[in-house]
């Protein structure tokens, strides 16, 4: 490709976005008046086009250039931004500010980064397009999932670069580095599982909700089901014994992606355990579904905010401590040491013993070691899921909510055996 067409390439690119960007704002001001926007779409395609002019012309001329286009085109924008706004005229600053991006993408275009500059204008017109949408979302955020969000950019963003990354204490087992991102980890996944809870809500009934809260806890749901089942009639029993299945069913992907996020090679082992236990957990709840009645609506989760900072650090020193637990014994008493822990851990909690055999696995404790460790803590884990059901919520939930968690755990430890090793 010749200079010549290299340019009217890049140029043609550039007047692309221009265009592109000024179809949205012009179909989004579609209703105004002519004069009573600040560019439309010829406008928004020319300042894209200029910018590319600009942007090719610094090549002879000096960098100067496009400075001084640009602040040229920021002024007469200005002036009719605010002739407008004397007028009455409510054209709001997006559009401004959206013709000022449209130049610098057009100049970025020009200077040879197509996939930026295009991936960026595409995000941008996304962005100006989904106006009415993101104003909901903020219309029904409340204040502390505002301030949730807040400290989950505080513990990702600001405090995971602060921690050093080595090891520290006995068996240099202790990483902080590790501790923190394992911590901003899962409670990413809460967030998002919160979230996925509320946007669903209640009148999808308890099969979005299942599916969703596995993302969260699935503990809590079964809590919260098993008490429902309790001041429920019997007919209540099997939606709400589906919603419990289908959380614990969930937990499987979740622990899979978890592992395998932090050790790759986790996943080929641990994926048959994990489907099987998952298949067993989502096939009985499949038939309550079918014969159970949709008549009668299940009540919506309360679900707390999982960012609150005294959880996210409860959670970092119950992990130090099974990370620093998981060295000991596995120096005092090898692989069994190792299991043993796993079986305690998933008493209380699955993700803890998950991040540190997973962490644990990238040294020198053996793969199957690990996957087979975090089958025992999610098997014991569903066995107290059960013992829940059972003496919270009654004969009826606990023999729909037993029978297949249990079968989970035989087909998990029947998985491993043939599979892991």
């Amino acid at each position: 490709m010749s200079e010549t067409q290299q340019a009217f390439y890049f140029l043609s690119v550039a007047l692309a976005i221009g265009l592109m960007i000024g179809l949205e704002r012009g179909w989004e001001e579609r209703e105004a008046e002519e004069g009573g926007r600040i560019a439309g779409v010829r406008t928004y395609g020319l300042i894209g086009l200029l910018g590319g002019v600009a942007s090719l012309l610094t090549e002879q001329l000096g960098s100067l250039v496009l400075g001084l286009v640009f602040l040229g085109l920021a002024g007469m924008l200005t002036v009719a931004y605010v002739v407008n706004m004397r007028k009455g005229k409510d054209v709001g600053i997006t559009s401004l500010i959206a013709a000022l991006l449209t130049f610098f993408l057009g100049a970025l275009a020009a200077s040879g980064e197509i996939a930026i500059a295009a991936a960026s204008a595409v995000v941008a017109t996304m962005l100006l397009s989904y106006k009415p949408l993101l104003h909901r979302w903020v219309s029904h955020l409340e204040g502390n999932e505002l301030r949730a969000g807040i400290k989950l950019l505080l513990i990702s963003v600001v405090l995971l670069p602060i921690f050093p990354n080595q090891g520290y204490g006995p068996w240099q087992a202790l990483n902080p580095y590790t501790i923190w991102w394992m911590v901003v980890l899962v409670a990413t996944i809460s967030f998002v599982g919160y979230f996925a809870i509320k946007i669903g809500g209640a009148k999808r009934g308890s099969l979005f909700t299942g599916l969703f809260s596995g993302l969260a806890s699935s503990t809590a749901l079964t809590l919260h089901f098993s008490r429902l089942s309790r001041y429920r009639d019997g007919a209540m029993a099997s939606i709400l014994a589906m919603g419990v299945l289908l959380a614990c069913g969930t937990m499987f992907p979740r622990m899979l992606l978890v592992a395998s996020l932090i050790n790759p090679d986790l996943f080929k082992l641990l994926l048959v355990p994990a489907a099987v236990m998952a298949l067993i957990c989502y096939l009985p709840a499949l038939c309550y579904w079918r014969l159970a009645s949709h008549k009668k609506a299940v009540a919506s989760v309360p679900l707390k905010n999982p960012l609150e900072l005294t959880t996210a650090l409860s959670f970092g020193l119950l992990l130090a401590i099974v990370m620093l637990l998981g060295k000991a014994l596995q120096n005092w008493f090898g692989e069994a040491g190792v299991l043993a822990l796993s079986a305690a851990s998933g008493v209380a909690d699955v993700d803890a013993i998950t991040l540190s055999l997973a962490r644990m696995s990238q040294d020198d404790l053996a793969v199957q070691i690990a996957v087979t460790g975090i089958i025992i803590a999610a098997s014991v884990n569903n066995l107290i899921k059960s013992g829940m059901a059972t003496f919270i919520g009654g004969r009826q939930i606990g023999i729909r909510v037993g029978l297949p968690l249990s079968g989970s755990v035989m087909g998990g430890g029947i998985a491993v055996w043939l599979w892991v090793w």
